[in-house]
């Protein structure tokens, strides 16, 4: 193809301290604007499991009709480099370019949009480098695990005419958008509670012990790895093993929570908690992770400038004793939405007999069955499960259509305020809370300074 995407000037970035190249690509090199039909070159950032087994098959249920095409692979591993190359060269039917990094594949300006898979730091600065290098992209969560990253890249997406879409995959469930409307109406009520939870039942989750023998620091670049991370020693399982060991994850709250707090935000319109607290601790795997095994998490929310109305929401994991069928039920004085069964019930709602004895008016929500059942799959490996492939869907019409994708940055901004709110209320023990003028998570009254 003979023309190129615009090019979006690279613009500054404060206190982001990350390791860019200093790229110096010209605004005609970029000066692309896709036609109907244009076929679409995406790159994949990181050859992750959840690339391989969940993003990998969604693309391939809608590539061909949307004439998209994988034509490169950005992994610092050479074994995953190469395994993934080769996996696509086998799916595509044509060779896939194997880079050693991102600056690689930009600079050759082999793609137009990217997947971003790579250890949950790294997203929201792997999403910096592609808006940088003129590409949309799928961005998976948590988006960002702290606020230094997480305001540098919605600046840098905000001032960018790119498409992202954050891989909160439940944005793009039908049951979910018919809970969203069923709220959003004002038919439920008010809400007054929300209880969610994530319990495995996997002693391998998130550990890769098979991996650990394959992986030697001369494959690999360990400070490219790093990012803005301090510098330390190699380490196989920081690399890994990443979800379990901050400030390279927050563990918990960015791989699960971080799906569900989402609804949160999305239901109600509120962007973030107003203050959370949190409990837990590492009760059952001493493996030698530093992020808890087991957790509750209690928040906050209602109006910022109203502290008369609002609402709790209380997340629970375990790492243990799981049953792999996540919890979201949300309640109102007439009832509850259960997302997990997709009914809507009066269970729990005000009878007659209790309201007239109190002078007010029953509330009993009607028997209601949201009309798609679409099961949220919580393994490790997903396959190309419907929210998924309708969410990778939804990203690649979007690229054509230039419309807000279902999950826009914003989603991911403010998701990642709670994932780091939480993981700041465990690391401290204090209580913690949002400071809106300045775009800070406070524990104890004071900024949260995460290492």
């Amino acid at each position: 193809m003979s023309s190129r995407r615009k090019f979006i000037q690279q613009s500054a970035m404060a206190g982001a301290g990350m390791l860019f190249s200093k790229m110096a690509w010209s605004a005609q090199s970029y000066n692309r604007i896709i036609g109907a039909n244009d076929r679409i070159r995406v790159g994949a950032v990181g050859f992750s499991d959840r690339h391989k087994f969940s993003l990998m098959p969604s693309f391939l249920h809608h590539y061909k009709e949307l004439n998209f095409d994988l034509v490169a692979v950005s992994d610092i591993w050479s074994k995953r480099r190469e395994e993934g190359a080769a996996a696509w060269k086998e799916k595509m039917g044509h060779d896939v370019v194997a880079c050693r990094n991102n600056e690689e594949m930009y600079s050759k300006k082999l793609v137009d949009a990217v997947f971003v898979g790579t250890a949950d730091f790294q997203h929201a600065l792997h999403c910096i480098e592609a808006v940088k290098a003129g590409c949309d992209a799928y961005v998976e969560k948590p988006f960002a695990e702290t606020m230094d990253d997480n305001r540098a890249a919605l600046k840098v997406v905000k001032a960018s005419d790119r498409i992202i879409q954050i891989g909160s995959q439940r944005r793009s469930g039908a049951n979910y958008h018919l809970a969203n409307d069923y709220i959003r109406s004002g038919s439920f009520g008010a809400i007054t509670m929300v209880e969610l939870s994530w319990n495995v039942n996997q002693p391998g989750r998130w550990r890769r012990p098979a991996l650990l023998s394959q992986l030697k620091e001369e494959d690999t670049d360990w400070k490219r790895f790093l990012l803005n991370r301090p510098s330390v020693e190699f380490d196989v399982r920081k690399y890994l093993e990443f979800r379990l060991f901050w400030p390279y994850s927050s563990g918990i709250p960015g791989q699960w929570m971080s799906h569900q707090i989402d609804t949160v935000h999305w239901f109600t319109g509120l962007p973030h908690p107003r203050s959370v607290v949190a409990n837990g601790g590492i009760y059952m795997w001493k493996d030698g992770r530093k992020n808890w095994d087991t957790m509750t998490a209690v928040f906050d929310y209602g109006p910022l400038n109203d502290t008369s109305k609002g609402f709790q929401v209380m997340f629970t994991s375990r790492m243990h004793n799981g049953e792999e069928n996540p919890a979201e039920i949300y309640y109102s004085n007439g009832g509850e939405l259960n997302l997990n069964s997709n009914k809507i019930s009066p269970k729990g709602g005000l009878t007659k007999n209790f309201a007239d004895a109190m002078g007010m008016q029953p509330f009993l929500l009607p028997e209601t069955a949201l009309a798609n059942k679409e099961k949220v799959i919580s393994s490790a490996n997903t396959g190309g499960d419907v929210l998924t492939s309708n969410h990778v869907r939804n990203w690649m019409e979007c690229v054509r259509s230039r419309k807000q994708p279902n999950a826009p940055v914003e989603a991911g901004y403010n998701h990642s305020i709670a994932t780091i709110m939480t993981n700041a209320a465990a690391i401290t023990g204090e209580k913690v809370t949002f400071d809106e003028d300045v775009q800070e998570v406070l524990a104890g009254g004071k900024v949260f300074k995460p290492f």
